[in-house]
């Protein structure tokens, strides 16, 4: 066998994690995040893109970047039921939203998004998604 196909059977990216700073305001707290699969960032990727009348294609940015943020966070966990009431939320989303700032919820998916190896930027993930 091959030194890349053993290296690739001894290292699957299942389990692909990493802990990451994604601000200033939390230097201190480092997110644990873990990788998503090829089907994953499709899946996303295909729940977030609506093809209107005229073919008009919508990319909802928001959308996509929660999916990536909630399903690929490990720490801390922003679909833990304890953590969701203590913090006065009834759902991930809300709990989300009110954790973290808009900046700092578009850098943790971009983490996400490098960790997975997808390097590009968001414009060329919606292009893709159109294609």
């Amino acid at each position: 066998m091959s030194d890349l196909l053993n290296f690739l059977i001894e290292n699957p990216t299942d389990n692909l994690s990493d802990e990451v700073i994604i601000s200033s305001r939390l230097s201190k707290f480092p997110f644990k995040i873990k990788a998503m699969s090829g089907p994953q960032y499709h899946e996303y990727q295909r729940a977030v893109t609506k093809v209107g009348r005229k073919r008009n294609v919508e990319f909802n940015n928001r959308l996509y970047h929660e999916l990536i943020v909630l399903n690929h966070t490990v720490y801390p966990n922003f679909r833990d039921a304890e953590s969701i009431k203590k913090a006065g939320c009834s759902t991930p989303e809300q709990f989300l939203y009110r954790s973290l700032l808009a900046g700092e919820i578009s850098e943790l998916a971009n983490k996400i998004l490098e960790l997975s190896g997808v390097g590009g930027s968001l414009d060329e993930d919606i292009e893709d998604a159109k294609n």
